[in-house]
């Protein structure tokens, strides 16, 4: 244990996620032997993060205007909706650059052990969303973990009264440079359900 302000330093970066207390104690001294012009510029952005960043009031991802980038975007696909849990997620899709329609961020997934249900995420506004717009395809693009297909499978059940209304789920299966030896059962079942022509 170290004394005052440092000790409060190494505590609240201990609290992020992914940083441990040895991670938190290297990335304290690393900020106490910085310059201090650097200390300045990272302060002012983490002032600027709590102040200005905002979420977009359509697809909830972050923002620096009422509305995100790709939601003021034209050439976007309105029809097509991909429905992730966090903004990080859109960032994951759009690397891809196959998808060209919108998102809609949920804030989450349906943890009920962690007290998150759906009166927690943002389900009632993509149900108004899709009722009110012209979709037609909503991709459910949740994690592949027990509380992501818990939310898909939510969502699916919400979903299937809209008339017209596609709903489709991310396959999952091998990844590419894998070998068939080192996948688990789950995976490798997924794989051979979701298969498809060639």
């Amino acid at each position: 244990m170290y004394e005052g302000v440092v000790q409060d330093l190494i505590d609240e970066l201990g609290r992020l996620p992914g940083v441990g207390p040895k991670s938190a104690q290297r990335i304290a001294f690393h900020l106490l032997a910085t310059d201090p012009a650097d200390l300045t510029r990272l302060r002012d952005v983490l002032g600027r993060v709590s102040e200005g960043v905002i979420f977009c009031d359509v697809c909830g991802t972050v923002a620096e205007q009422e509305r995100c980038r790709i939601c003021r975007d034209p050439r976007r696909d309105a029809t097509l909706v991909c429905v992730v849990e966090e903004p990080k997620d859109v960032l994951a899709v759009e690397r891809t650059g196959e998808f060209k329609g919108r998102y809609h961020v949920l804030g989450g997934a349906l943890d009920p052990l962690s007290g998150v249900g759906p009166d927690q995420l943002r389900i009632r506004e993509l149900l108004t969303r899709i009722g009110t717009d012209e979709v037609t395809e909503v991709i459910l693009a949740t994690d592949p973990n027990t509380e992501g297909e818990a939310t898909a499978t939510y969502l699916v059940r919400m979903l299937r009264d809209f008339p017209g209304l596609s709903v489709t789920r991310l396959a999952s299966g091998l990844p590419m440079g894998g070998d068939l030896e080192f996948a688990d059962e789950l995976t490798l079942g997924r794989a051979l359900s979701g298969r498809r022509a060639l």
